[in-house]
């Protein structure tokens, strides 16, 4: 064999073992570009947002009234109410029994109206005795007395009066009647029960008003004034809206906590002892904020994730704020116009590589 053609037999080997190499890692890097995980970019921007403060706290009546009787050693004889029944102003809740203060208020009626007979027997003396005195046919010792008389009559007449208007008032006190409008809440009675003056008897919610309260810290308590809305969960399923009526003026010296109170004018399905979480509203802000699927919580922390120049997903620890229209306000760790991942975030770890593509167009609505 020549020279040449060994040359050529050598390097024809050469080629075919390079090309056959070549072969072997084309699939390779292939793999790893279909392997790495497809993400999306959207940067950082400014943007109004919805500022609000979370807090829990319980459901309680605006105002809630004990009622009880001004009588003691009386029978109840007759229960008209019975718990969550809305009652109205004056409308009779309970009676007592009243056969022995009826007889004492008929009898303190017909001593008045004899002491009206008194009276006017009395005056009526008084009224002919007068022009007799003064034609002197009678002494004015007479007129005098006749005077007399018709004072101490109108005097009897009252005690009289006063002692029939206590008697009408202990009548009276033999009925419980609603003192406001509002909804019964409690009873704690029962017909035939002897019961005694100062006892509570029922509950009443006076207009049926209910309130949530919450306890805040110093810090948040200084962000809520009144005339705020607040948001509350409904057991049906539903919100609830309130309105802040008060912010209490000071702090607890131990907690360092201050209360609000919300009125819910149309509580729904709220009842009275209800836990449940608000969010109240404080007003509208300008803040940095991402997609809420850039943002992934990890123990307890959040993050995003940015991509740097070599397709390599880097782990950026943020603090979030107020979350409003699918959008989470970042308070620190990320500067504006920086492009954060936002599909795919939750599947990323720190180091991966992604291959970013272009974001979907979304769809428009129809108008």
């Amino acid at each position: 064999m020549t020279l040449s053609r060994l040359t050529f037999v050598l390097a024809a080997s050469l080629a075919l073992t390079l090309a056959a190499c070549g072969k072997d890692e084309e699939p390779e890097d292939a793999g790893n570009a279909a392997s790495s995980l497809a993400v999306t970019l959207v940067p950082a921007k400014a943007a109004s947002i919805q500022r609000s403060v979370i807090a829990s706290g319980p459901v309680s009546a605006y105002e809630e009234m004990q009622l009880g009787v001004e009588i003691s050693g009386a029978r109840v004889t007759a229960l008209k109410v019975d718990v969550g029944q809305a009652v109205r102003r004056g409308q009779v809740l309970l009676e007592l029994d009243h056969r022995t203060l009826d007889s004492e208020l008929a009898q303190a009626q017909a001593a008045l109206r004899e002491s009206d007979a008194s009276v006017a027997l009395a005056t009526a003396s008084y009224n002919r005795g007068s022009p007799l005195a003064r034609e002197q046919l009678i002494s004015a010792s007479q007129l005098d007395e006749l005077r007399a008389n018709k004072t101490q009559a109108e005097a009897r007449r009252s005690t009289a009066r006063a002692q029939r208007d206590a008697a009408q008032l202990r009548r009276d006190f033999a009925e419980l009647r609603a003192p406001a409008d509002g909804i019964i809440s409690k009873r704690l009675v029962q017909p035939g029960q002897v019961v005694s003056a100062g006892t509570e008897l029922l509950r009443l919610v006076r207009d049926g008003r209910l309130e949530w309260r919450a306890e805040l810290p110093e810090a948040e308590l200084a962000r809520i004034a009144p005339g705020a809305v607040v948001a509350l969960p409904s057991a049906d399923g539903g919100a609830v809206e309130g309105v802040i009526r008060a912010v209490s003026p000071g702090v607890d010296r131990e907690t360092r906590t201050g209360t609000i109170y919300a009125d819910l004018p149309q509580p729904g399905a709220l009842k009275i002892g209800s836990y449940v979480e608000g969010r109240i509203l404080t007003g509208v802000g300008d803040a940095l904020t991402v997609p809420s699927a850039s943002v992934v919580q990890r123990d307890g922390i959040a993050y995003v994730f940015t991509v740097d120049a070599n397709q390599v997903a880097r782990r950026a620890r943020v603090r979030t704020g107020a979350t409003a229209d699918g959008r989470v306000e970042i308070v620190e760790g990320l500067k504006p116009g920086t492009q954060v991942v936002e599909q795919g975030a939750g599947f990323l770890s720190d180091g991966d590589v992604v291959r970013v593509v272009a974001a979907p167009a979304r769809a428009k609505t129809a108008p």
